[in-house]
């Protein structure tokens, strides 16, 4: 059977996107196959966008590995401008669900995408590193020389440890340059590193307030360079919690065509 697909990428992390009416129910070893950079389209991830009675629509995200995944912030910036290709949406302000939740999304005249983000309200410091949850769990590491990493290794140290191995993390590792924040991602699913990540870029973001010294009060605007391109993280603290929290940055459209499964 050939079903009909879309590929995308925001920030280079990069998926291929199915509407639910045109494809059967994909077994994990078909998403595998799909996302396979070798023997498939290739790409970090899957999304099918679904109907849903109290949204747009549904976003249901599937990590390269097969498996069903968490919130994906550059994929929802993706699905986004499907949607809208699909005429799943007449406008470019979009109400959708995903696997944490009810977001909106903004798509922009030159495709660049705005995504709200869940509340992150509870976070841990472990030693000079982060924890953070933002609809997918994220550790940070502050570290030097961030070009010259072996991302791979150093993630899969942390991934696979005695705390992290059973669910999985995806692991961040930052270095702030001339004031600037520059980071690149190991992530779970994928295991292995990405050009961007969407929530990860917002866990960055949130740690970097963290570790300066979170003020009572405060809105944030915070530019952060990924392997793959630039995204924003905007947002406040206040009421001790991070709160109207946004992505933004550019999304692609890379090519669509047809896929035998």
């Amino acid at each position: 059977m050939k079903i009909n697909f879309v590929k995308y990428h925001g920030a280079g992390n990069d998926f291929v996107l199915l509407n639910s009416k045109d494809i059967p129910e994909l077994k994990s070893s078909t998403i595998k196959k799909i996302c396979d950079r070798h023997f498939g389209i290739g790409a970090d991830g899957l999304i099918v966008i679904k109907d849903n009675a109290t949204a747009d629509y549904e976003m249901l995200y599937y990590n390269a590995d097969g498996n069903l995944g968490s919130m994906c912030g550059n994929g929802a910036r993706c699905a986004a401008v499907f949607a809208l290709q699909q005429k799943v949406i007449e406008n470019k302000i979009a109400n959708f669900k995903a696997s944490d939740g009810s977001h909106t999304a903004k798509i922009f005249p030159d495709g660049t995408v705005k995504v709200s983000m869940n509340d992150v309200y509870n976070w841990k410091i472990a030693g000079n590193d982060f924890i953070i949850d933002t609809g997918s769990p994220h550790y940070i590491k502050y570290v030097s020389g961030l070009d010259e990493m072996d991302v791979k290794d150093e993630g899969i140290k942390i991934r696979y440890n005695a705390e992290f191995k059973a669910y999985g993390i995806n692991v961040n590792f930052v270095e702030r340059k001339a004031g600037q924040l520059f980071m690149r991602t190991y992530e779970r699913g994928v295991e292995d590193e990405t050009l961007a990540c969407g929530t990860g870029t917002v866990a960055v973001a949130l740690s970097s307030r963290i570790k300066d010294g979170i003020p009572e009060t405060g809105k944030f605007e915070i530019p952060i360079k990924a392997i793959g391109g630039d995204l924003k993280v905007f947002g406040e603290f206040a009421d001790g919690l991070f709160k109207n929290i946004y992505l933004i940055g550019s999304t692609q459209k890379v090519f669509e065509g047809t896929f035998d499964i």
